[in-house]
């Protein structure tokens, strides 16, 4: 049996293929969505996935405020943040997220919370771009459009 045909083969920053991706989350589930995201991000949807390195896309996300939650979870799910002095705790539900100034983050937040909590993590979070409404500034790198189906 020829030894070359059953080496594992690691890709390294050099020999990864980064692509653009776009995905337009209207009426796509926050979960979902954020998933899927997720996975492309990490470069797990790669027949050369490698854990240790930042083999994922490039990812665009479009209309983020027209994402939905089922049930009641646009009013019950609860976000905790902590200002750092005593008595600080603030909450905040998706329905005021999305009615802020700033509805994006609620996207950018279910997709940080599926990525690993390391340097490598943040650093395959900054690949992530969503944007409010369908146009984005990332036309000069020709993204691909997709689908939550072909993931």
């Amino acid at each position: 049996m020829d030894t070359l045909s059953y080496k594992t083969v690691s890709l390294n920053s050099a020999t990864v293929d980064k692509q653009w991706v776009v995905i337009d989350a209207t009426g796509l589930t926050l979960g979902r969505l954020a998933s899927r995201v997720a996975l492309v991000l990490r470069g797990k949807n790669k027949p050369g996935f490698t854990p240790n390195v930042d083999c994922g896309d490039n990812v665009i996300v479009v209309n983020a405020e027209k994402v939905v939650l089922k049930g009641n979870k646009m009013t019950d799910r609860v976000y905790t943040r902590y200002t750092g002095y005593p008595g600080g705790q603030r909450f905040t539900t998706p329905k005021e997220i999305l009615a802020s100034s700033h509805p994006e983050r609620l996207v950018e937040k279910a997709v940080r919370g599926m990525l690993p909590k390391t340097r490598l993590g943040a650093k395959q979070f900054g690949n992530l771009h969503v944007y409010v409404g369908p146009e984005h500034p990332h036309q000069a790198q020709n993204p691909k459009e997709i689908t939550l189906k072909e993931l």
